[in-house]
């Protein structure tokens, strides 16, 4: 495995450990510590995928987000995935994390969703 590869399996498994930790969380009835660990896990396999594709590893979590927006233009694979990390950002990030305000079937959902985010992550490295 080349240095890349390592790199990016690595921060795919500690996307997978938030993910797990973020509907643990939830079941416990923890909400925000759920949401924060969802928008980790969201964050960390954005940048592996990114990692993969590049070669290079985005500096901050809103490198990720961009880079991954760039890569979707040439490569419409990933334009789903980039919609999906779009609307986490906004809903998870801005509106929860930052501003405080949620709805909570839609918090949850986004939530339960971090699994497919990951996994489709992980997929689309890949190719």
């Amino acid at each position: 495995m080349t240095t890349v590869e390592v790199n990016a399996a690595a921060i795919f498994a500690d996307a997978r450990r938030m993910r797990d930790a973020a509907l643990e969380r939830m079941a416990a009835g923890d909400i925000r510590d759920a949401a924060e660990k969802a928008w980790c896990a969201t964050v960390r396999a954005t940048e592996a995928l990114v990692l993969t594709r590049t070669g290079q590893e985005p500096a901050e979590p809103i490198t990720a987000g961009r880079r991954l927006a760039t890569l979707s233009i040439n490569d419409q694979s990933l334009w789903d995935l980039r919609l999906r990390y779009s609307e986490r950002r906004a809903v998870i990030y801005e509106e929860y994390l930052c501003h405080e305000w949620h709805h909570p079937v839609e918090m949850e959902r986004l939530i339960r969703e971090t699994a497919d985010f990951v996994r489709d992550a992980e997929r689309l490295a890949q190719g």
